[in-house]
């Protein structure tokens, strides 16, 4: 009997309890992300608990008055490194990746838009006048007269571009986010951003546009526009994938085409707006006839 008692099993209170429920649920969710993994990089663009400490930190920097200085010193609170960076990134986009989540999410700013829009207004009115006077020079019957008027209207035009655009967009983002979920979500500061630094491209190519040959600006402004308009669709096609297929279709399609009607307007209007040469007015001789009054 006392052989039989040693066999039996007795609790020690020493032991370890090991769970065999969690190593069962990893493989599971690893097994999930390799099924789609041309989702993960979109992971972080979601409500994650990164995104969210992201936005909180936003949220205690920019909690100054917004009446107060320090409250819009966030917005350019960016160095040329960065501004260089996120020029490099919208003139040489990488394929399949994100715009917003590889320069823009860790801290988006307002100075690179505002400068890139700026030095794009002046760059298309200046380009758009030298275009004119290298197209007359040397006829008889032109003379040149600078047009002002194209830096109000280029400045209403691109700053109106850059700031409605994504706002409509941001508004829309938000309602369809309402409607769907795990829709990729973007703040307005990041799409102004995004639209901003997309830009850039348009600065030497106004320069170009110079030129005064059709097919060479038309070459220049859809080979700009191919690669700005691919940094825009690569960062919001993942904000209206998960969306009605339509609908996805439709968003990103009015976002290329926008887009596609700024360079060309802009091309059409500031470049090959057609001049009337008016030839010089012919002043009629007339015979010269004297009056002799009498004085009384």
């Amino acid at each position: 009997m006392a052989a039989v008692d040693d066999l039996k099993f007795q609790a020690n209170p020493d032991a370890t309890t090991i769970s065999i429920d969690e190593p069962a649920e990893i493989p599971k969710n690893q097994h999930s992300r390799r099924q789609e993994p041309g989702r993960e990089e979109d992971d972080e663009l979601l409500g994650t608990d990164d995104s969210d400490k992201t936005e909180l930190l936003a949220g205690q920097k920019k909690s100054a008055p917004f009446w107060t200085f320090e409250y819009y010193q966030t917005f350019f609170d960016v160095d040329t490194y960065q501004v260089l960076d996120r020029i490099k990134g919208s003139v040489f986009p990488v394929p399949g990746k994100n715009f917003v989540r590889l320069y823009i999410r860790s801290n988006p700013d307002l100075y690179g838009p505002f400068w890139i829009c700026a030095t794009l207004v002046f760059t298309i009115a200046v380009s758009g006048n030298l275009s004119n006077f290298f197209i007359h020079l040397g006829k008889p019957t032109y003379h040149y007269v600078p047009e002002f008027r194209k830096v109000s209207i280029a400045a209403t035009t691109i700053y109106a571009y850059a700031w409605l655009v994504p706002l409509a967009l941001w508004g829309f983002l938000m309602w369809r986010n309402s409607k769907v979920m795990n829709i990729v979500s973007y703040s307005f500061l990041e799409i102004v951003c995004v639209y901003g630094y997309s830009l850039f491209i348009y600065i030497p190519t106004a320069i170009l546009w110079i030129i005064p040959q059709k097919v060479v600006r038309w070459v220049l402004v859809m080979f700009s526009l191919c690669l700005s308009g691919s940094v825009l669709v690569m960062t919001f096609w993942p904000a209206v994938r998960d969306d009605n297929r339509r609908i996805a279709l439709a968003t990103v399609g009015t976002i290329v085409l926008l887009h596609a009607l700024l360079a060309v307007g802009c091309l059409a209007y500031f470049f090959d707006a057609p001049e009337l040469d008016f030839p010089a007015p012919v002043i009629p001789a007339h015979n010269v006839s004297t009056v002799v009054t009498k004085s009384r």
